[in-house]
């Protein structure tokens, strides 16, 4: 059996600290946790499950805080997590049978679901390195939006999903902040780093910088396929907010460059098309949105939601646009068949039962 460390940092997550770590007891063999200066319960619920607890003075790098946590790691394999992660019962279940499992893999790459629905059906979800070999070659770089580069033997598995605990996502500056002070230090940006700094820009609403950026990391050359499609999308989103729709569509159709159309690359063109009331563009990109293939292995990040509930909602808003009640209600259906409790389909519902009960009078 593989024996498996938990590392956490932590900070004043008195919360969420008991829900992250009372399922996370079925499966690691070791739980470390780095209090990076609490001032509430946290490092006395923590005492709860572990007595490997340790402070950290924190110095704005979260690579070097998590590294911190792995180096007090003692077995062969490190999982880390945060506090306001959720690991169902099955998830952990699952961990458990990897480890059962045979195979010295390195790195196990796991999804991560950012937003679920009330059922916790994934909404947005990717892929991280969650669990990786305790080894000095599998460490955390950059000093926010940190990452573990993969390497060695890697695999994929889909059974251990991790869900962000808080579902709707409220940005802070702290991000931001780390970055000004790494440029103002004088540092130059990696690539990587210069597309996550757009990204705290553009979340942030500064939205003239995040274009300046996101053009600038683009036409670098020099980012991860991934990434280059995820600049283009969000490049657009900045656009369309100077509506700027002409220039919207330009980097939307700048991300054909490095794949095959993306499904939340073409709902969004639907929507500018939709914007701009051409309804019959908008129904054509929606089609082709809808029912596209979703590849989570390709890393990136991914909106299920665009290839399923959003575009049959928005088609069924175009066709009724058009006059077109036959299609409008054909889609309404496709929508209810994937969110029948759904606001929007709810009221759409009871559109279409009034105009049924205004025809049959």
């Amino acid at each position: 059996m593989k024996k498996l460390s938990l590392c956490m940092i932590v900070k004043d997550e008195e919360d969420s600290l008991d829900r992250a770590l009372e399922n996370a007891k079925i499966f690691a063999d070791e739980i470390i946790i780095v209090d990076t200066g609490s001032t509430d319960k946290t490092k006395e619920i923590a005492k709860k499950y572990s007595d490997k607890i340790f402070d950290y003075t924190w110095v704005g790098d979260f690579s070097k805080a998590r590294n911190f946590s792995f180096d007090q790691a003692t077995l062969p394999y490190i999982m880390w997590l945060d506090a306001d992660d959720i690991i169902p019962k099955s998830s952990a279940e699952s961990i458990k049978k990897w480890k059962d499992s045979e195979g010295e893999e390195d790195v196990v790459m796991c999804p991560y679901v950012a937003n679920y629905d009330e059922n916790f059906n994934p909404i947005f979800e990717y892929l991280r390195e969650r669990i990786v070999k305790n080894t000095k070659a599998l460490r955390w770089h950059d000093r926010v939006h940190e990452v573990i580069v993969p390497s060695g033997k890697i695999i994929h598995n889909y059974e251990i999903k991790i869900f962000h605990g808080k579902n709707e996502k409220k940005y802070s500056s702290r991000n931001l902040i780390i970055y000004k002070q790494m440029l103002d230090e004088g540092q130059q940006l990696s690539p990587r780093s210069l597309f996550y700094y757009a990204r705290e820009l553009y979340f942030n609403n500064f939205i003239d910088e995040a274009i300046h950026e996101f053009s600038r990391f683009i036409s670098s050359g020099l980012g991860w396929k991934e990434n280059n499609i995820e600049a283009c999308l969000n490049l657009a989103k900045c656009y369309c907010i100077q509506e700027k729709y002409t220039n919207a569509l330009t980097s939307l159709f700048g991300t054909f460059i490095y794949d095959l159309p993306r499904s939340e690359v073409l709902y969004e063109i639907g929507n500018i098309y939709s914007q701009k009331e051409d309804f019959s563009r908008a129904i054509y990109w929606y089609k082709l949105a809808l029912g596209n293939k979703i590849d989570l292995d390709s890393g990136g990040f991914v909106n299920v939601e665009t290839s399923t509930f959003l575009p049959a909602l928005a088609l069924c808003v175009c066709y009724d646009k058009l006059g077109d009640t036959v299609n409008s209600y054909h889609y309404h259906e496709v929508a209810k068949a994937y969110k029948p409790q759904d606001k929007s389909v709810l009221h759409n519902q009871e559109y279409f039962d009034n105009l049924k009960k205004n025809n049959q009078k």
